[in-house]
């Protein structure tokens, strides 16, 4: 290993990344590449062999003038090239496919280490980039050991095969034929350095173009709406162009190896020619061994101008497998401990106990902050909008951990328990509505896989959603687009709130659920809502009063504190910062308080 990239010329860190990758290939797919280099050895011997015959032939053929011997070496030669091309055909074949698994192996690995990842990293990650990374980078990891594979394993042992029978017909010649050498190891590998920085460069350009594009696909209303057309096509032209230009310089620098390798290979061959002619006229050197020279050394050349472009390849390809270690060596923020136990939900009582809590090192967002949502109860969270309220439901399903303090539920703090249990006891709703592609079905049943029909049928009628459901072309097979395009806004989330409804967790968590309702659908979802939250751990986030009025419980969140709780008529008799926010909704507090 150590040997090969000092072969590619290749600095400590890559060789550290092409060690890796070539341990880990080799160690998974072994024995097909054993398979894959005994086929390249017999194509490469088989070409050898193709310039030795060149000995016998010119010597016992045309000097001897004997027919039958040419008949031999006819079938010799036939066979010969039919074994080099099934062999050619089976290492290709091979290659093809561990390539290939490469890339989905990757690309699975790269995906489930994203999904182990906390939430605080797509935060802090473009998703764009993480997108060109299990694209880009997956396939760069498959280019790079394809090509040192392929021209290792077939083109370096055809030109030592090459090189071995022309050292045994003329050394002498070999040594002039060879002078030209250094001059294209020193040419190829100043391209190979410029290669890298474009390497680096490309790979950015790439990722801000799937950038825009998910931005123009994600936003396409506001880009309609605001005229953006123009705007977003002319940075898509830039980035386009950003990408083409790049690219195009590494092309043209990869194009240079041939222009030097054709000029110093005709200058190698033809001095070759010079020379073992004036031997052969003039010292009486053997014909055939000097055919057999020429015919190696013209054999050799186009192996050699494809090991002369390796390293150019390999460095360009070691960018991309270098940032997919990158990435596949982010160490998840959230770690389950070893001793972990699932979640025992007995009440579902939930307690926040001197939790402070800042988004990545910024000013916390909740300060000391302690309450007890009581097991079976309703608890409502209101208040001004960046008071924190959205950031608690967070932090009782461990999306992030607490700077200070415990979050516990029935007094097992989440960062004790496996995740899986944790979540599997909660059911969440959020504003900010999400749903994949796929049928209407498999959004709902995203809540409890395996659930039958029937409980299907009952979670869609209880949040109002069975009749527009019924209405749409197929039915609850209908397919809907990316974020659930295809659906009003109140009727993604009438399906969000049938997921959770399926789920029928123990603890339900509500983060203005029905904000996207009209009216009357918000009226019969609550009704829905009401009858799913008896008898449950209810953590509700509401700006409309009007859907907390009957909570157990209301805690006023305002500055990452609590700095009200009781239940609606004791905080209107308390005529404090929750009144005023009843008054500003309905104007006559008296009113809200029947």
């Amino acid at each position: 290993m150590r040997l090969l990239s000092r072969i590619l010329k290749v600095d400590v860190q890559k060789g550290e990344t092409l060690k890796r990758l070539v341990s880990e290939s080799l160690r998974t797919y072994a024995s097909r590449y054993v398979v894959a280099f005994i086929c390249m050895a017999i194509v490469a011997g088989c070409t050898a062999m193709s310039a030795w015959i060149m000995r016998d032939l010119i010597n016992g053929v045309f000097q001897n003038r004997d027919f039958g011997l040419a008949v031999w070496f006819g079938i010799t030669v036939f066979s010969v090239f039919v074994i080099k091309g099934v062999a050619a055909y089976l290492s290709n074949v091979i290659l093809a496919r561990i390539g290939n698994a490469i890339v989905a192996a990757q690309q699975q690995r790269i995906f489930r280490h994203l999904l182990g990842q906390g939430v605080d990293f797509y935060q802090q990650h473009a998703s764009a980039d993480l997108v060109t990374r299990v694209t880009h980078n997956a396939q760069a990891a498959r280019d790079v050991l394809q090509n040192i594979v392929t021209t290792v394993g077939r083109d370096l042992l055809t030109v030592a095969g090459l090189i071995a029978v022309m050292l045994i017909s003329d050394p002498l010649m070999f040594i002039v034929s060879g002078a030209v050498m250094p001059v294209a190891v020193y040419g190829v590998n100043r391209l190979r350095r410029r290669v890298r920085r474009l390497a680096q460069s490309e790979f950015l350009s790439l990722s801000s173009m799937v950038a825009v594009v998910q931005e123009t696909v994600q936003g396409v209303r506001i880009v309609k709406s605001f005229g953006m057309e123009e705007r977003m096509q002319a940075r898509m032209d830039e980035t386009i162009d950003a990408v083409r230009q790049r690219a195009d310089k590494i092309a043209t620098l990869g194009a240079r190896t041939a222009p030097l390798m054709e000029t110093l290979g005709g200058l190698a061959i033809s001095a070759a020619i010079v020379y073992g002619a004036w031997r052969v006229i003039h010292q009486g050197v053997d014909a055939g061994a000097f055919f057999a020279f020429v015919t190696a050394l013209l054999l050799a050349y186009d192996p050699a101008k494809r090991l002369a472009r390796l390293g150019v390849e390999v460095e360009k390809g070691l960018v991309g497998v270098r940032l997919m270690y990158e990435l596949l060596d982010t160490e998840p923020t959230l770690k389950e401990k070893p001793d972990a136990k699932p979640l025992a939900v007995e009440a579902g009582t939930v307690a926040f106990e001197n939790v402070t809590f800042g988004y990545r090192g910024d000013e916390p967002v909740l300060r000391d902050l302690s309450f007890i949502a009581a097991g079976g109860k309703t608890t409502a969270l209101v208040g001004p909008s960046g008071g924190g309220k959205s950031t608690i439901i967070s932090l009782v399903q461990r999306f992030f951990d607490v700077s200070q303090g415990a979050v516990k539920v029935d007094g097992q703090d989440v960062r004790d328990v496996t995740v899986a249990s944790l979540r599997g006891a909660m059911a969440f709703v959020s504003q900010d509505v999400f749903l994949f592609q796929g049928t209407v079905r498999e959004n709902i049943v995203v809540g409890r896989p395996g659930a039958s029909e029937e409980d299907i049928v009952a979670a869609a009628r209880a949040a109002h959603a069975h009749d527009f459901i019924t209405g749409l072309p197929d039915g609850y097979e209908t397919a809907i687009g990316e974020h659930g395009q295809g659906l009003s806004g109140g009727q993604r989330q009438r399906v969000a709130i049938a997921r959770a409804i399926l789920k029928n967790a123990p603890i339900m968590l509500l983060d203005e659920a029905t904000s996207a309702l009209d009216s009357e659908s918000e009226f019969e979802v609550q009704r829905a809502l009401d009858e799913l939250m008896t008898g449950r751990t209810s953590l509700v986030i509401a700006h409309r009063l009007s859907t907390v009025m009957n909570a157990d419980r209301i805690l006023v969140i305002e500055g990452g504190r609590v700095v009200e709780t009781g239940t609606h008529a004791e905080l209107i008799a308390r005529n404090g910062l929750y009144a005023h926010y009843v008054s500003i909704q309905f104007g006559d507090r008296s009113d809200a308080a029947e």
